[in-house]
């Protein structure tokens, strides 16, 4: 993995870097939907990276959120297998130590794509009256940071609900020009600025089935362009 991944020494508990010259795995190399081959360029982060990556952030938050329980705000759609896999990780650390921290986890929906391009407009579908969170020590969880548009309204619209703290976990944060880390507490992976799909993130609806985090091939973004 040394040719894929470098490790931030000043900031190791915020990211592993992806190189931008880092061209995945070739997709011979593990199974996936064969529906998709045509569709998708390489496999990007292999599942069992994502999981023992995601396990890792799991012990930052333990050691972090000490003895407050966790209020988690899980983004749909794109934020549900990641969010459901840190919080079992959590759940595991805290029944193997004396550390035990309670969590809820509560979901929200926004939208902010149109085919592969970030709009403007954040539109927050489903639960808008946050007040469960008033005095919580909360964590937000996406799938995926890049221009940090959406993250900094997300944020914006549950701090006047008056958490008690507020803290953000992304399994990817892009590597853009004023790009958005500060607003990421937890970082799973830093990545060049290429649209990728699977582990529940979509492309128009499509490739959430996929295990691994793919890179999608101009054939996929023609096909299921809308």
């Amino acid at each position: 993995m040394s040719a894929l991944l470098q490790m931030d020494n000043a900031e190791i508990k915020k990211r592993i870097v992806i190189k931008d010259d880092w061209p995945g795995y070739s997709l011979d190399l593990f199974t996936y939907p064969e529906h998709y081959h045509d569709d998708i360029e390489s496999i990007y982060i292999p599942h069992g990276v994502i999981m023992n990556r995601t396990e890792r952030l799991a012990h930052y938050i333990m050691d972090d959120f000490r003895d407050d329980n966790i209020m988690v705000l899980c983004v749909l759609k794109g934020g549900y297998k990641f969010c459901a896999d840190l919080v079992e990780f959590i759940k595991i650390l805290g029944r193997n130590s004396n550390k035990y921290l309670e969590t809820r986890v509560e979901f929200i929906r926004l939208k902010s794509y149109l085919n592969d391009q970030s709009t403007e407009d954040l539109h927050i579908i489903g639960c808008r009256d946050l007040s469960f969170l008033r005095g919580k020590s909360v964590l937000i969880v996406e799938a995926i940071v890049d221009t940090g548009k959406t993250m900094k309204a997300l944020l914006k619209h549950v701090e006047t609900f008056e958490p008690k703290m507020v803290k953000v976990a992304g399994l990817l944060v892009k590597r853009l020009p004023n790009m958005a880390e500060s607003l990421t507490d937890y970082v799973g992976f830093e990545i060049p600025n290429r649209f990728v799909v699977g582990y529940a993130l979509d492309y128009n609806e499509y490739f959430r089935d996929l295990n691994h985090i793919c890179v999608l091939s101009r054939t996929g973004k023609m096909k299921y362009k809308i």
